[in-house]
């Protein structure tokens, strides 16, 4: 799907839709897979990340929303995907079966891992050097 395509579909929709909107604008990568799924799966999926990211306090956007609009929208829908620029938010579009309309969209901020002894801010240049520190060596 052209970004043009996908810049239209989440004009005038919700909070989320406009947060997936601003990061396509601002050059995140998209995709639209060809295919469909069951909303009614997906309901169930997403319902269940729901439940797992409110037990680990991960940020999200819209996602309590998205389950509910799968659930009654009842037909299959095809999958799409935005992630931001700079990796730290991924939104997932839910469109009609023909990719015409959107049906429900969310979005999740993505862990910024670290690596086990390296301080926050670690630059990576460092990486090794703190990997190193982290796996115990070996001694023959």
């Amino acid at each position: 799907m052209e970004r043009e395509q996908l810049e239209r579909l989440l004009s005038g929709g919700d909070g989320t839709s406009s947060a997936a909107l601003s990061a396509l604008r601002a050059g995140a990568s998209h995709i639209v897979w060809d295919g469909t799924a069951s909303a009614d799966s997906l309901a169930k999926i997403y319902g269940r990340r729901l439940r797992h990211t409110l037990r680990r306090g991960i940020e999200t956007s819209g996602l309590a929303q998205a389950v509910q609009r799968l659930d009654l929208h009842g037909r299959s829908v095809r999958l799409g995907q935005i992630r931001t620029a700079d990796g730290s938010w991924v939104f997932m579009l839910f469109l009609d079966e023909d990719g015409g309309t959107l049906v429900a969209c969310t979005g999740v901020r993505q862990a910024q891992e670290r690596v086990r002894d390296c301080p926050p801010g670690f630059k990576w240049v460092r990486l090794w050097e703190c990997l190193r520190r982290s796996v115990p060596s070996e001694r023959t």
